[in-house]
Parts: C-alpha cells; structure tokens; sequence
C-alpha cells in the first residue's frame, strides 16, 4: 500500500536538464511532525494546472522510499496524477503561521561545521541554517546554453513522447538555462566564511523576470538589490541547505548548496522585559 503524506512545500530548485527524467526539479518541505522529506524526481512542469504547488502550500501525495539515493530525506513521488493541493501558509502578522510551522519543529543550525558533519554521516541532508551574517551576494557568468548533445536527445524523447505516457508534451518547451549563478557570502557563529551558491526556482525566475531589453547588467542588479540590500539586510534570514546527490557521499568539504531563503520580517515587538 502506498504512503501518503502531507506536505507543506518549501523547496523548488531550478530545473535542470535530465535524459531520463526530461528535466528535474528538487521539490522538499515538512511533513505534518516538521521533518523535512526530499520528493525526487518531481515532474512539477508536467503537473496538471490545478496540481502545480506553490513554495508554502500544503499538498498530499503519495510517497515511496527513494531505494536509489540513500539520503534519508529523499521520497519518490508516486501516482502524481492524483497530488492534492491544499490552502497556502500566508504571510499575515509577520509571518507568523510560517514561523511556526517551519522554525518551532526544527532544530536551526548556527555552526556549519555540524550540518556538514550531519552530512559526511549521512543523519540527514537538509537543514535549516541561521548564518551570522551575510557578507556579499556573488554573481558568475557561466555557460549559456544546455550541453548540445543532452539537448537534442531529450527533444528527440519529448517528440517520441514514451518516457510518461500520461504527459501531454505537444506544447511543452525545455527551461531555459541560466546563465549566471548566484551566491551567497556568509560567516556562522564561529566566524566561518563560506560561499554558497542560491538553487532556489525564485531567483532563477525573478532574473528571467527583471530581464527587459536583454539588459543583463541591470536585471543583475536587481536581483542584487532583492537578496542582499532587502533580504539579507533587512529581513531575519534562514537559509535551507541541501545536499546534492553527487556530493553528499563524496564526503565534499562542503556538499551543500542553498535550496531556499525564508526570510520573515524581523520581529521588533517590545517583550514584558524590555
């Protein structure tokens, strides 16, 4: 018997270009306890309008263990066609409900060190972490266009349209790639400076976004000016880190990439002691 469970959504990751899977997109989130689950691979563009989740919108599916990655977070999810989207977490009275659900069930790591070292013994591959501060927001050029021969051979799958059945494909059109990566300069509570780069779907999206006119500098810019002059200054920042599959067993320095920014307002409100 399959397993359902509840989810509340707080990861997508980009997508990226997959021969087997047409392309992939790292969904996680809590469950109902505040555990985190991976759901992977996820076909999220190939959803159905009204089963296409949003980043804090509960959804229940059907799950299996992913036998194929043994990072213990990691679910397939199964019988897609029958996902159910339920209500959205708002942001009402600071971000309160989110806070909640997000931070109170879950341990909020300051030191990287010990979410590296959760990794490299594979207790777990997601984590919430609260860095000190947050020094520079990078910006690389990489390259601009999808591996050619990678390309052309899921295009060939989507014409043959055999990988699912159930996917209509006459009018789906691969992601386009970024072509810069994003980071984040941080230090933790030891003064630990790390570079880490954002995989988030949003500011992936919001740079698509802010690009009018193939003005590049400017979009640049203003994706800059949301994720460090905004966020990073001016809201309490957590930052969701997650490991990729090709480096979590490699015992990498650091495997982990960010897979997400929450950032709620930061809560001012006078205490009975102040």
């Amino acid at each position: 018997m399959l397993q359902r469970t509840r989810v509340l959504i707080a990861v997508k990751t980009y997508p990226v270009l997959s021969q087997k899977y047409i392309e992939l997109v790292c969904t996680a989130g809590f469950r109902e306890d505040g555990s985190w689950i991976r759901l992977y691979p996820a076909p999220f563009r190939f959803l159905e309008d009204k089963q296409r989740y949003h980043k804090y919108q509960w959804i229940e599916l059907a799950v299996k263990k992913n036998e194929n990655d043994k990072r213990p977070e990691s679910y397939i999810p199964i019988d897609v066609d029958n996902i159910v989207v339920h209500q959205t977490i708002g942001t009402e009275r600071n971000w309160a409900d989110r806070k909640r659900l997000v931070l109170e069930n879950n341990e909020i790591y300051t030191d990287l060190s010990q979410v590296i070292q959760g990794a490299h013994q594979n207790d777990f591959s997601l984590a919430i972490f609260r860095p000190s501060k947050i020094i520079d927001f990078e910006v690389k050029e990489v390259e601009r266009n999808w591996n050619v021969t990678n390309q052309q051979a899921i295009e060939a799958s989507l014409k043959q349209g055999s990988l699912f059945d159930r996917f209509k494909y006459e009018n789906f059109k691969l992601v386009k790639k970024l072509p810069y990566k994003f980071s984040y300069v941080i230090k933790d509570c030891h003064g630990t400076r790390s570079r880490m780069m954002i995989e988030d779907w949003e500011i992936g999206q919001l740079y698509w976004n802010c690009l009018t006119n193939n003005d590049e500098k400017t979009a640049i810019e203003k994706v800059r000016q949301k994720y460090f002059e905004n966020i990073a200054r001016t809201k309490d920042v957590y930052l969701f880190l997650g490991t990729t599959y090709q480096f979590h067993f490699k015992r990498a320095p650091n495997p982990y990439v960010i897979v997400g920014v929450f950032y709620p307002p930061i809560d001012n409100q006078p205490t009975l002691f102040d």
